[in-house]
């Protein structure tokens, strides 16, 4: 007979298993379409269509669909256009939702608590109920459609409220009012305590809101295309969509387009992981 500590010890192990298990076919579940695309991409169009979970196709490994895709969706000119507006919006929403968060945090205005609950609530407005007085104001009236540095614009202001909320919980939870304390004894402006003092602290949260927006930014398709509408200024995203004809699509060169368009995020993501662990767990042991 078993004792009660080595049934609750038997118990424990077949629970991980379990876990372990259910962890191994979520895994599976969210890799599979990246797998796919990975063994499609060395294809050609007929082997992708006749057996597409087949290694290496009839017709042998190919790399024709990478340039063919390059050329067809002029892809540095893209690749170029998409760089300039993630790194930007990110950028700038990076440093206009800190400094935000540090005002609201630190002043007990009625104002600055009534403005963070009108950021907070415009969380929850879909922008598909913005698209239409989007495109009247800013193009029928204003006519600044067509240019790189609205949509950077338009990225930041519709991304600030969410970064803002989570540099506000950051800055109230991790960052001691103490030190900022200090630092003004010392002779510190609260400029330069923030810049000095809360901005390195706030790294985790930065390397948090960087990949979220950074990806919301690269891999967005509607905001671009109501905004650009010359062909110079496209983004990957909806460079991608001249390889969807009416009556035929090469998946090929799908595949390799956004195979391509994959790889900025994933080494972002490989550098800044760390900061992103980092993030989730601070505050969650206290010294």
């Amino acid at each position: 007979m078993m004792t009660e500590n080595e049934k609750a010890a038997q118990r424990k192990k077949i629970q991980h298993i379990i876990f372990i298990i259910v962890l191994a076919v979520l895994f599976i579940a969210f890799i599979a379409p990246f797998l796919l695309v990975v063994i499609n991409v060395f294809k050609t169009k007929g082997d992708i269509t006749s057996a597409p979970l087949a290694l290496i196709g009839k017709h042998g490994f190919t790399l024709k669909n990478f340039p063919e895709a390059m050329k067809k969706m002029n892809f540095w000119t893209v690749f170029g256009n998409s760089l300039v507006v993630t790194i930007s919006s990110t950028i700038l929403t990076i440093l206009f939702s800190a400094m935000c968060a540090f005002a609201l945090v630190r002043n007990k205005w009625l104002a600055c608590t009534a403005l963070f609950t009108m950021m907070i609530a415009s969380m929850v407005i879909p922008f598909q109920v913005l698209m239409v007085p989007l495109v009247s104001v800013y193009g029928g009236l204003l006519n600044i459609l067509n240019s790189r540095i609205t949509l950077i614009l338009m990225h930041t202001g519709f991304s600030v409220s969410m970064a803002t909320f989570m540099f506000h919980g950051a800055i109230h939870t991790n960052i001691p009012l103490e030190l900022e304390e200090a630092a003004y004894i010392d002779g510190c402006t609260r400029w330069a305590t923030f810049w000095k003092i809360v901005f390195p602290l706030l790294k985790p949260t930065i390397a948090t809101v960087a990949i979220i927006d950074a990806m919301a930014f690269w891999n967005d398709y509607l905001l671009p295309s109501l905004v650009l509408g010359r062909k110079e200024l496209y983004t990957i995203p909806i460079a991608t969509q001249m390889f969807y004809g009416t009556y035929s699509t090469d998946i090929g060169l799908i595949m390799a387009a956004l195979l391509l368009a994959m790889l900025p995020i994933l080494i972002l993501y490989v550098f800044l992981q760390r900061y992103i662990v980092e993030g989730v767990t601070s505050g969650a042991v206290k010294g």
